[in-house]
């Protein structure tokens, strides 16, 4: 049992991490740092409660997971790293490529497993997305559009509204929507980008779009915070057909309701939310999503700590997510495209 502590406890630490450690069955959760005591210890009477810096000096911890403020990452992963203890980190990885860079660099001096939480990679629409262009179905894959919208035009959560490092819809949502391409396309080879505020009384951005270029295929990522009738959330255009998909994988409202990774139905998408695919005739087809499944990603974790696998994302994927991230606010200032 890989004896485990999470720092965090707002949505990520409660409909992520937590309930992902203890789905796993080769890790064990044992502490939770946070000022929410009474909520710990009513959903895991078995854990300790304890402040982050406790929690990283416990001797018994061989594996930190920090779900806190972005601009936080930075610190608490040195510090847990400093420690000796293996760390999974929340999107954002870090608020700099310079700080990213920084992390994968102690643990690699000191043999650590360092992963980034890109759990979207497990998303049932993903892993069908996935599938479907390794497959060669659509032919070369010319035109792909991801969209992630949400309707929230109320300020609501303070630390993600300040001016505050690694605040904005950018490092937000940006990470996992930029992670997901890196694993279909590999790296573009230039970007421009378009950032907007656009709520009443907002600092940081909550609008992006950027395009990614590959040669001559264009690759769209977009979210907005104020749209209330969501674009589809993947448009995929290739020379042999079309593949649309609306509606976001269940996974993280299934758990946010308190839902369990062990039901029977989680992770199955509603069936009227599946994709479909239309080839150049007009023939259309249905196209199932897959399963998705977050425990993957701790089950990774357990493998790469236990038996030296590659961890489930590699920690260099999120460095170069950040510098797109990084590129694109100077695009977006500076109004042009710029090379990778």
């Amino acid at each position: 049992m890989i004896r485990t502590g999470v720092i965090g406890f707002g949505l990520g630490g409660t409909a992520f991490h937590a309930p992902l450690v203890e789905a796993v069955p080769e890790l064990e959760l044992v502490a939770i740092a946070t000022s929410k005591a009474d909520a710990v210890h009513a959903a895991y009477p078995h854990a300790a409660v304890m402040t982050p810096e406790a929690l990283i000096a416990d001797p018994d911890i061989s594996l930190v997971a920090i779900s806190t403020p972005n601009d936080t990452h930075f610190p608490l992963a040195r510090a847990a790293l400093e420690a000796g203890k293996h760390v999974v980190i929340d999107k954002p990885f870090a608020t700099s490529a310079e700080e990213a860079a920084e992390l994968i660099a102690i643990a690699k001096a000191r043999g650590l497993v360092l992963c980034p939480f890109h759990n979207r990679r497990w998303d049932s629409d993903f892993l069908a997305v996935r599938a479907l262009i390794e497959s060669g179905r659509l032919g070369e894959i010319l035109l792909f559009e991801a969209h992630w919208d949400r309707f929230r035009p109320d300020l609501a959560q303070p630390w993600k509204e300040s001016i505050a490092a690694g605040s904005g819809q950018l490092p937000d949502l940006g990470p996992h929507m930029i992670d997901q391409v890196l694993v279909l396309f590999g790296p573009p080879e230039a970007l421009s980008a378009d950032l907007a505020v656009q709520r009443v009384g907002g600092e940081v951005d909550d609008y992006f779009a950027l395009t990614l270029h590959y040669g001559i295929r264009r690759v769209i990522l977009a979210s907005s915070r104020l749209i209330a009738a969501p674009r589809p959330r993947f448009g995929i255009h290739g020379r042999q057909g079309s593949f649309v998909k609306y509606g976001l994988d269940p996974q993280e409202t299934a758990l946010r309701a308190g839902g369990k990774v062990a039901d029977p139905g989680h992770g199955l998408e509603d069936p009227a939310q599946y994709g479909v695919l239309t080839l150049p005739d007009g023939t259309r087809a249905t196209i199932p999503s897959d399963r998705g499944d977050y425990r993957r990603f701790y089950s990774g974790i357990a493998a790469a700590i236990a038996e030296g696998a590659p961890p489930p994302v590699d920690p260099a994927d999120a460095l170069i997510g950040l510098r797109i991230i990084e590129l694109a606010r100077q695009s977006a200032r500076e109004g042009r495209r710029l090379a990778l």
